[in-house]
């Protein structure tokens, strides 16, 4: 009997939480849909009333229409599918915005292509001025680009074509660029010019410089241009800003994000994202990581979090740090030599004890420790910080404290570290898209052994107790959620057919989640979006195919119908 009531009792507390009260009336009601819900106690409905920023009821239409007032919007799905609003959980926002702005290399076939794009925008672009591109990627193109150094091609065809303008082109992993003459003389960077650490200067047999740098070589290119932006005034600056944060988020809301995890930003853009988010003037949801501060910076860390700030449009609440580059330049850290590089094992981009020191300050000051790991031995050694600063370890408390830390990317982890994810409480957060836009050169690099048991594990992870969380990294790859999850439950290219390692598929709703309720999850906000639920923000995306239960080939041509942030329709497909 004691039982019976207490079971009584929970019922009645879970509908007095659910149940809108008689006196509330809805702002918008949304009928005649299919909602995947995301929440399990109600995983399926029809309808959904929504009052202000909040969703007021789940169920059917009668139920939505009982909320109804003479003010009450309605809009008629016309039996299309619904779900919770697209979480995008690793990308680059600006990077977004930017790649609208200058030249986008991602379809590019050719080295050849790239210089014609180039000489292209030297008609259109004063004399002087920087010339800025993203996307390339050597093994990708089906023609070859001549003479080459680990694949890379030299810069003299694209400094024939740009003698007066620096140019600097970045690889689409966003870990090595190609700078032109002009580019590399401003730098000052001659072939005398020492390799920094953690970075390299890319040079042929003879020591002559191709014009690629990798990883903190990087810094040296971006220096002069970075002191040629910062000749603009604040006012200039801020309103380039205002202008590339507006063209990410129409290009985001047109494919149904309504939330987006930002991978790193400055303190000065991170500023100017909450004048933003307090004037209003956020058409979605940030949350966003504090770019890889400088020991000088470690004290402003003590001014966060910082939490739903303008009516939770922004909160900032984790620290980025990069521990290694990425695979396809080479840069990913193993813990063996590449197989089509021998000797070579990658690059460390930031010593263990930056990574140390930064999980210490995220522990004192309740930050989020989000480091980039893409090599196993890159992995090996971020879930070793993470178990170095478990209380259990650190402090002598029992227990498993929910830090819920992220390893970025996670792509390549040796199968013994799998399970350690699990059991440390630490997050995979993967991009799915990365793992068959990369199959056609991840043999190569890993071998196949390598690549079979540890080359984006999804399955092992999720059967092993891992959180996982999912993305573009956009603007590495088109922050579209759709070939992304088409990738998680395929692990096909949808150009080829070519299928990596099938075994390690996720299922459809699994996929489904992982762009919704567990990326709500790895940012501690499952308890305010992520699902379809009573109390949570009104966050929806409106399809025109049912990406639960169609064929896999049809999730690429589903459409976005509808966004919704707060309860308003921010983006309709006319």
């Amino acid at each position: 009997m004691k039982n019976i009531y207490l079971l009584f009792v929970c019922l009645i507390a879970c509908l007095s939480c659910t149940a809108p009260k008689p006196s509330e009336k809805a702002t918008l009601l949304l009928f005649n849909g299919n909602f995947f819900t995301a929440d399990s106690i109600r995983p399926h409905a029809t309808a959904i009333a929504i009052q202000g920023d909040s969703i007021l009821y789940v169920g059917d239409e009668a139920g939505a229409r009982a909320l109804a007032g003479d003010k009450t919007q309605t809009l008629d799905l016309q039996g299309a599918f619904a779900m919770p609003g697209f979480i995008e959980g690793h990308g680059h926002f600006l990077g977004i915005g930017q790649s609208l702005q200058n030249l986008n290399l991602m379809n590019t076939q050719s080295w050849n292509d790239i210089v014609g794009l180039v000489a292209k925008q030297v008609k259109t672009t004063p004399a002087g001025e920087w010339i800025e591109g993203r996307g390339w990627h050597q093994e990708k193109w089906i023609e070859p680009a001549g003479q080459t150094v680990n694949g890379y091609p030299y810069h003299y065809a694209l400094s024939a074509v740009s003698p007066e303008h620096p140019v600097v082109l970045e690889h689409a992993s966003g870990h090595g660029l190609i700078a032109n003459a002009k580019a590399i003389e401003l730098a000052g960077i001659s072939r005398e010019t020492s390799d920094p650490v953690g970075g390299r200067i890319v040079r042929d047999a003879s020591g002559n410089l191709t014009g690629v740098f990798e990883e903190n070589a990087m810094e040296l290119i971006d220096k002069p241009l970075n002191e040629w932006k910062n000749k603009r005034s604040e006012a200039e600056k801020q309103a380039a800003f205002d202008k590339t944060a507006a063209l990410a988020a129409q290009e985001c809301l047109a494919k149904g994000i309504t939330s987006f995890q930002d991978a790193g930003s400055s303190f000065w853009q991170i500023e100017q994202y909450r004048r933003l988010a307090e004037k209003g003037q956020l058409p979605l949801r940030l949350w966003v990581m504090i770019g890889h501060p400088k020991p000088e910076d470690y004290p402003k860390l003590a001014g966060f979090p910082q939490i739903g700030l303008g009516n939770g449009h922004l909160t900032v609440r984790a620290v980025k740090a990069y521990f290694d580059g990425a695979l396809g330049s080479y840069g990913a850290w193993l813990l063996e030599p590449y197989t089509d590089k021998p000797g070579h094992y990658g690059q460390n981009t930031n010593p263990v004890d930056t990574i140390l020191s930064l999980a210490r300050l995220c522990r004192k000051n309740a930050l989020q420790l989000c480091v980039h790991a893409i090599g196993d031995r890159a992995n090996r050694e971020v879930l070793d910080v993470c178990q170095a600063m478990l209380p259990s370890v650190e402090d002598g408390k029992p227990g498993q404290a929910d830090l819920r830390w992220r390893i970025e990317h996670a792509q390549h982890i040796d199968a013994q570290d799998i399970p350690r994810f699990g059991q440390l409480g630490v997050i995979a957060a993967m991009q799915a898209i990365h793992c068959t836009s990369d199959a056609p050169f991840v043999v190569k690099r890993l071998g196949e052994q390598r690549a079979r048991t540890g080359a984006y594990a999804w399955r092992s992870l999720l059967d092993s107790g891992a959180h996982l969380n999912n993305g573009t990294d956009a603007p590495v790859e088109d922050v579209n959620p759709l070939p992304s999850l088409y990738a998680s439950v395929t692990r096909k290219r949808p150009d080829t057919g070519l299928e990596f390692f099938p075994e390690q598929k996720m299922t459809r709703e699994e996929a489904l989640y992982s762009y919704t309720l567990w990326n709500a999850y790895t940012a501690f906000e499952e308890k305010e979006k992520g699902s379809v639920t009573p109390g949570k923000r009104a966050d929806i995306v409106v399809l025109s195919k049912d990406l639960l239960n169609c064929p896999a080939e049809e999730i690429l041509q589903a459409q976005v119908l509808k966004t919704i942030v707060g309860g308003v329709i921010k983006y309709s497909r006319q």
